[in-house]
């Protein structure tokens, strides 16, 4: 008989309401690091993918080891990895929650990744440890530690773990999807997000199958532009008819890491120019809904879903500029469109499913 899986996420306000941050890019190994003993390292060639940091984030419960420690960590559709903090990181920017093995130690090669807003330096450690997801397990699961990080201060999460193909993985490590997957923890190889709008609760993420209370009508399956990456094609963005960006076509990450909307930043800047960046929030039931087109289907986002409050209590538009510049138009929809869209991420055909959520 087929189950899912159903974790509970909670939606929390962070240190920052300036924008998403989208990370680029740089990432080396080298130097070493004093860890405990018993854990195989390997020196990987590292290939990063996108992580974000953001003024809302949607976190839920994981536990690693034996015995159990419990992090709080962002599931993030771009990326491919598994990392929380180690107790030997000493930055301020480590949280309070650290993964913590009492042990003599060995020396270990280490990697370092930076982002659009901080860096950090870590291992990747191969051990049998359990990563556990509500009742699902995945045993031997390779992760990350972090032993130093730096302007993630503030920050309200312990980790990441990331949802993307492997192929992206930046460690080469088997991303814990992919491992559940193999181990048959799950009945098909889908998984899903309900985001809620409620400041607090209700919003879950789904694996091994869709819980079709979470939305109305037919799921609309998109293909993905390629396998290996949670991408698709997208047709145009528009407001009232006329078209704004993604004249010709574009590129769309669906990522559940990312909080706001985010684009080139000359297109970003039209939009600004056409709301603007700050407006009136008497005026936010009047502005227009900007339209996504997807795979043929229109996938409105009104102006009450665009617009938030800052912690001054001025109301921003949520579209962010991607400060990495990209050979293609590309953007990522976060967690702005992805309240008004359940989101279905289906490794089996390699395709998005999106529908109105309830």
């Amino acid at each position: 008989e087929k189950w899912v899986l159903r974790l509970g996420l909670k939606r929390l306000q962070s240190f920052s309401n300036e924008g998403t941050r989208i990370p680029w890019v740089s990432s080396s190994p080298g130097g070493t690091v004093v860890m405990p003993l018993g854990f195989p390292c390997r020196r990987y060639h590292f290939n990063v993918w996108s992580l974000s940091q953001y003024p809302l984030v949607y976190m839920g419960n994981i536990t690693i080891g034996t015995p159990p420690q419990e992090f709080q960590v962002v599931f993030d559709t771009a990326s491919s990895d598994l990392w929380v903090p180690s107790d030997f990181c000493t930055s301020p920017a480590c949280c309070e929650y650290r993964y913590t093995i009492p042990r003599p130690s060995f020396t270990c090669p280490t990697f370092r990744i930076t982002y659009g807003s901080g860096r950090m330096k870590g291992v990747v450690v191969h051990d049998t440890v359990r990563v556990t997801i509500g009742n699902l397990v995945s045993t031997d699961q390779p992760f990350g530690l972090s032993v130093e990080e730096y302007g993630f201060e503030g920050r309200i999460y312990d980790g990441v773990l990331g949802l993307n193909y492997p192929n992206i993985s930046f460690s080469g490590a088997i991303p814990i999807f992919d491992k559940l997957k193999n181990q048959g923890a799950i009945s098909e190889p889908v998984f899903a997000f309900y985001l809620s709008k409620d400041e607090r609760e209700g919003s879950v993420v789904m694996f091994g199958g869709v819980d079709h209370r979470y939305y109305e009508g037919e799921l609309n399956w998109v293909p993905l532009i390629q396998a290996g990456d949670w991408s698709v094609h997208m047709d145009r963005i528009s407001i009232e008819r006329k078209i704004i960006a993604c004249s010709d076509g574009c590129k769309a990450l669906v990522d559940t890491g990312t909080s706001d909307i985010v684009g080139p930043r000359r297109l970003v800047n039209n939009i600004h120019r056409l709301i603007g960046h700050y407006v009136p929030c008497s005026e936010v039931n009047t502005l227009p809904s900007i339209v996504f087109t997807i795979n043929g289907i229109n996938y409105p986002v009104p102006g009450r879903a665009y617009i938030l409050k800052d912690d001054r209590g001025r109301c921003y538009t949520t579209f962010q500029e991607n400060r990495v510049s990209s050979s293609t138009e590309t953007w990522y929809l976060g967690d702005v469109f992805l309240r008004l869209y359940f989101s279905v991420f289906d490794r089996g055909n390699d395709r998005i499913g999106l529908a109105r959520a309830v």
